[in-house]
């Protein structure tokens, strides 16, 4: 009996040594590959060692910090974590989301928008439409457009699951007060935000996903189609259409879950099929392809991989204003590189597209530059060169990084993009949070 107990003791001992060294093993010979957690995630950089960092402490703090960070299985005890947390304490491990009624998801400052509570005032929002009223007249006259196009938002889409406490919503919002005045303004706009919501019912397939901050892959492809029909209607052209060719219904996944992707659960939530249509670019033969140049938010990304800049000729996207594609795609590019009124004049019609949630930024100051630039007023040469600079330093310490630089890698060939691109946009993504 006595040498059974010592046989069970040992055992255990075995058992729990083995637990502790699986993460060392892990590490060292990567027992199983799993997928890089996604959102709000900050990796360091691997320091190497120094006479100066090590007297000063600063080499074992930073070599700490790296170690705590890259240990093995890491990912799966993040997740873990996580579950736990949302499971037994409704408690969410991902910045900016919140839970609404029925598990929908929502990011903060979508429901900020919707309810008013960032509202510019009545003033900027006056001085906004002025500029581009004044750039649109300007367009007008050198034969080109400007459209300004309202995405949906989900908090305006989806407000019966917003939890109660974000409620009583104020009765000026930034999106009610441009829209109203773009319209009275008599641009060439399309308001997204109210279609989506005036179809919610009637579409047959759903234009919003459950746990996704965008709208879905179905929406996004009818957007396109009636984002070109207003440039056909604008230039009195035909151009090659994007047409929906197939649907399969699926789960969400990609886009359509990319908010539940963030909280990084090691379970996924069940939640209604959504529509994953197959696109194809009309017969080019006869049509005319116009130069187009689109300044947007996150929102034109579904678009574009969609293929809407098939339909096009020397297309541009203007990433927030900053990165620049498709030229980033090889080399990283910045719209405050060029010179913004030989980029106009490249162009027959400028969109400038925003989300509620992003409308307070709308542009981010290409109307600003595009108004001095059209008044005579001349611009500063230094715009945002600290930024660009915070962003070469991110890059930088990513690449001293393997698990980082491999997590990017990973994270391009998802977003098929190159990986200078991909490391573009996360240090933009790192130095944009925690600015918020």
């Amino acid at each position: 009996m006595h040498q059974f107990s010592n046989i069970i003791k040992k055992g255990l001992l075995l058992c729990i040594l083995a637990v502790l060294f699986l993460p060392l093993i892990q590490s060292t010979f990567t027992l199983r590959e799993f997928h890089p957690l996604k959102g709000d995630v900050t990796l360091p950089a691997n320091i190497e060692f120094n006479k100066q960092g090590w007297f000063s402490g600063n080499f074992q703090q930073k070599k700490e910090e790296y170690l705590n960070a890259m240990f093995g299985f890491r990912t799966l005890f993040v997740k873990a974590h996580n579950q736990i947390a949302y499971s037994l304490f409704g408690k969410v491990n991902a910045q900016g989301v919140i839970i609404g009624k029925q598990n929908y998801l929502y990011e903060e400052s979508y429901i900020n928008a919707y309810t008013g509570k960032d509202f510019l005032g009545e003033d900027s929002i006056s001085h906004t439409i002025n500029r581009l009223k004044f750039i649109s007249d300007t367009l007008n006259k050198l034969g080109k457009q400007l459209i300004v196009v309202f995405a949906a938002g989900k908090a305006s889409y989806y407000p019966e699951y917003i939890p109660d406490s974000y409620f009583p919503i104020k009765e000026k919002t930034n999106y009610k007060l441009l829209s109203s005045e773009a319209y009275k303004a008599g641009l060439n706009m399309i308001d997204f935000n109210k279609w989506f919501m005036d179809n919610k019912h009637k579409s047959k397939y759903p234009l919003y996903p459950q746990h996704g901050v965008h709208w879905s892959t179905y929406g996004t492809a009818l957007a396109a189609d009636s984002l070109i029909k207003m440039m056909e209607n604008l230039r009195h052209i035909d151009i090659p259409n994007l047409r929906i060719t197939g649907i399969k219904m699926e789960q969400p996944h990609d886009v359509d879950y990319d908010i539940a992707d963030g909280m990084n659960l090691l379970f996924k939530f069940k939640s209604f099929d959504v529509a994953y249509p197959q696109m194809k670019v009309d017969d080019t033969t006869g049509k005319t392809k116009p130069k187009v140049l689109v300044i947007s938010d996150s929102f034109y990304w579904g678009m574009y991989n969609l293929g809407i800049a098939n339909c096009f000729q020397n297309d541009h996207f203007w990433y927030y204003n900053k990165q620049v594609y498709p030229e980033s795609f090889k080399q990283e590019l910045f719209a405050d590189q060029l010179n913004i009124g030989n980029e106009i004049q490249k162009h027959d019609v400028i969109v400038i597209m925003a989300t509620e949630a992003t409308l307070r930024k709308i542009s981010w100051g290409f109307i600003e530059e595009a108004e001095k630039f059209y008044k005579g007023i001349k611009t500063s040469p230094e715009k945002d060169t600290e930024y660009y600079k915070k962003i070469k330093e991110i890059i930088a310490s990513i690449k001293t990084n393997p698990q980082w630089l491999e997590d990017s890698g990973t994270r391009a060939q998802e977003k098929g993009i190159s990986l200078d691109s991909s490391l573009v946009l996360e240090a933009m993504w790192q130095i944009d949070n925690s600015k918020k």
